[in-house]
């Protein structure tokens, strides 16, 4: 039976980057970026005002002047008029550019205006250029910016915007279907009888993978083998990168899932992992179609193992080739237990945990109760989840084990 890591190893083996496509900016919010993206002209492209007040010779006022009349004002937009005489100022705004014949900006606080003239309260400083953000000195012309691999934030965005890339190259979004299966799941607007229940997994696996930048479809398929084997035929068919599957990957009798995904040209990769909750975890590929990942059907399980394999692989198919790590591949941060944990240690031990941080940063992990893999309940508050290894038989409070976010 594989560990985790070796699982792991197995699924991002299957990883290849998406192909890029084009988009509007306004529509490529959160998208992995497949371009370099170059300043095409120095940042700020001039020497800028950054307080508002009157821009002066700065040899003038340390020369012992302290009064300037004012020759004219210059407003951010406008276009920039030279300080004709080094005994007069210019009153400036933010974002205005700096006239020539000036090297610095004195704050209107530090000055009393009237009449025209405006009188320096304070001394001068020991050299120029005060209040004043020097053209290129944030970028030059022709320096990279935003790197492929890069997820387009508000601050990626906005820097695609000042170079003036209104339509930019992105990987195209992961295809995804999420399929649960079993016929004692009914949708979430029907009365349940006494022996059904709501579907509900598919939902929390929708909102995981898009907020990892998937395109979700979701489909339910009954525990018949001839629905289960038309529908998969159909879905596998689709145009997905991956389908995820939630639940009759087991040993039961109405766990079809294994032989009928090999049936259908699914080549197993591994099935089951040293792992608690989530044993039961399927992976396979069909050649010239999608990957499969057959994840068990309780809760805790389904979500667990969509968190420590499907959306690692979701980030590595949005690397682009040949990138810089710019887009971080699923990574597990290190936290504090905060209380004992003993377990039997046959198995790695995944366990929902609430991350805090304490007053000198460290991050803890507080375990929470929860009562089996069936119990959602028991996911509610979480933040992360540990990663126990098989070995010790006891994980001691203060010791240090990865965790991974929800």
């Amino acid at each position: 039976m594989l560990s985790p890591a070796e699982a792991t190893v197995r699924v991002l083996a299957t990883a290849r980057p998406l192909p890029p496509e084009t988009v509007a900016l306004p529509h490529a919010a959160g998208r992995i970026l497949a371009e370099t993206l170059a300043a095409d002209r120095d940042f700020p492209p001039f020497n800028r005002v950054a307080m508002d007040g009157i821009a002066v010779s700065f040899a003038a006022w340390a020369g012992g002047q302290t009064a300037f009349e004012i020759q004219h004002a210059q407003y951010a937009g406008a276009s920039p008029r030279p300080l004709l005489s080094p005994q007069q100022a210019v009153e400036v705004m933010t974002g205005a550019v700096l006239p020539v014949g000036t090297d610095v900006v004195v704050r209107y606080e530090d000055i009393l205006l009237a009449d025209n003239r405006a009188t320096i309260q304070i001394p001068p400083p020991a050299a120029p250029g005060v209040n004043i953000h020097h053209q290129a000195a944030d970028r030059r012309a022709g320096d990279t910016l935003l790197l492929p691999g890069t997820r387009l934030g508000p601050a990626e965005l906005a820097v695609a915007a000042t170079v003036g890339a209104a339509e930019v190259a992105v990987l195209r979004a992961p295809r995804l279907a999420v399929v649960s299966t079993g016929d004692e799941l009914v949708g979430i607007n029907a009365v349940p009888l006494a022996h059904q229940i709501r579907r509900s997994n598919v939902y929390a696996l929708q909102a995981l993978f898009a907020q990892a930048g998937a395109a979700v479809s979701m489909f339910h398929l009954s525990d018949s083998l001839d629905e289960l084997r038309d529908g998969l035929t159909k879905i596998l068919g689709a145009g997905f990168d991956a389908v995820v599957l939630s639940g009759a990957v087991s040993k039961g009798r109405a766990d079809h899932l294994p032989v009928l995904l090999r049936e259908l040209h699914v080549e197993e990769i591994f099935h089951e992992v040293q792992q608690r909750p989530g044993k039961p975890l399927w992976f396979g590929a069909q050649a010239g179609g999608p990957v499969v990942f057959g994840l068990p059907g309780n809760p805790v399980s389904t979500f667990v193992t969509a968190c420590r394999y499907v959306r690692p692989w979701l980030r590595a198919v949005q690397q682009p080739e040949g990138a810089a790590e710019t887009a971080a591949i699923e990574a597990p941060q290190p936290a504090v237990l905060t209380v004992d944990i003993t377990f039997k240690p046959q198995f790695t031990h995944f366990v929902p945990v609430r991350l805090t941080v304490d007053a000198e940063g460290r991050r803890l992990a507080t375990p929470l109760r929860v009562g089996g893999s069936g119990d959602m309940m028991g996911l509610v508050g979480a933040t992360a989840f540990l990663e126990l290894p098989p070995e010790p038989a006891v994980f001691p409070a203060g010791s240090v084990w990865p965790a991974w976010a929800l």
